[in-house]
């Protein structure tokens, strides 16, 4: 290539990005397309980062394993495979007992999915969590959307039980922590002592995704409905036969859902784009949006974005998404 004049360092020194020369000692890192200077720290999940001599040097902990399912049938397990699977039933999302006769198990928690919309997709309407004794989140009015909360007797191993912002949180000793939103999503973490130990919708938390479909049966496979029915908990419910395409049954909602959800894939947030792929949740948001046509609707888009934005935070990307007139919070009287 052609010579292009310009200024260069001096000898010793090194480019620091910003147009000026440093010490190799001095050299800023970058993450997130930001420059942090020497001695800067960030948070990565549980870990610190440090800037050192232009690179970032991490402390090395084990962090908490997150699962996630939220809207119409989307789960996001514990070693990041995100797969879409709507069936009508209760399934096991995760438990500690997985088919070894010399186990037993401390926990088990179940999400009950039924219909949300004419197309058949189906949302999480009751969550119950078993710690010995059983917690039951649940919904009982007629709407899709869960708004009703019912917890039903204390357990020796909870630890927390209130609300966190939009939150509910429920945390046991054994730790197990359930996060939901009171409405279609909820968070799973459980800490590192449950590391390949764990089988069910969420995956058996080993950290490779290539492995996350294991049926009840301890068999791998590569289809999501022939996984998914396996973890149902009985036997009366229909298998789910095949994915269904909520935007191609409501044609006339789909260039509306396009356009809502092309948030998630616009500038507001770029930042975050480089760290999570935003494709998949785009799609499962258009898909939402498509299905949610009983009631909900802005619900349902709603929950999507803030889904990925939840995954951006994860990454250290803080989006300000939410305006006035983009699904709006609004705080409480005396808040």
């Amino acid at each position: 290539t052609e010579c292009v004049s310009g200024c260069v360092c001096p000898e010793g020194l090194f480019d620091d990005g910003r147009g000026g020369c440093v010490e190799q000692k001095d050299c800023p890192c970058i993450h997130n397309n930001e420059w942090y200077s020497s001695g800067d720290k960030i948070k990565v999940d549980c870990n610190t980062c440090t800037c050192q001599k232009g690179v970032w040097k991490c402390t090395e902990d084990v962090c908490y394993g997150t699962c996630m399912i939220y809207g119409s049938g989307h789960y996001n397990t514990f070693d990041g495979k995100f797969y879409d699977f709507d069936g009508s039933c209760e399934y096991v999302a995760t438990q500690d007992f997985c088919g070894d006769k010399n186990s037993s198990g401390s926990f088990s928690i179940i999400t009950e999915n039924v219909p949300c919309g004419t197309t058949g997709v189906t949302c999480s309407k009751a969550i119950k969590m078993f710690l010995g004794v059983m917690k039951n989140l649940s919904n009982r009015s007629a709407t899709p959307l869960p708004a009703i909360l019912e917890v039903i007797p204390e357990s020796e191993l909870l630890v927390q039980n209130g609300t966190v912002g939009l939150y509910l949180v429920i945390e046991a000793s054994n730790g197990v922590m359930l996060i939901w939103d009171k409405k279609t999503t909820v968070f799973i973490k459980l800490s590192p002592d449950y590391k390949g130990k764990v089988c069910g919708l969420c995956g058996n938390f080993d950290d490779k995704a290539n492995n996350d479909f294991t049926t009840r049966s301890g068999l791998q496979d590569n289809n999501p409905l022939n996984f998914g029915n396996s973890w149902k908990q009985s036997p009366m419910c229909p298998d789910v036969t095949q994915e269904i395409k909520p935007c191609d049954l409501k044609p006339h909602r789909k260039s509306w859902a396009e356009k809502e959800c092309s948030i998630i894939q616009s500038e507001v947030f770029k930042i975050c784009h480089s760290k999570v792929d935003p494709l998949p949740y785009y799609e499962a948001c258009v898909h939402d949006a498509c299905s949610c046509d009983s009631g909900g609707d802005c619900e349902c888009f709603c929950s999507a974005v803030a889904a990925y934005a939840q995954e951006c935070i994860k990454a250290e990307a803080c989006v300000f998404w939410r305006t006035p007139d983009i699904c709006p919070i609004f705080c409480d009287y005396y808040n």
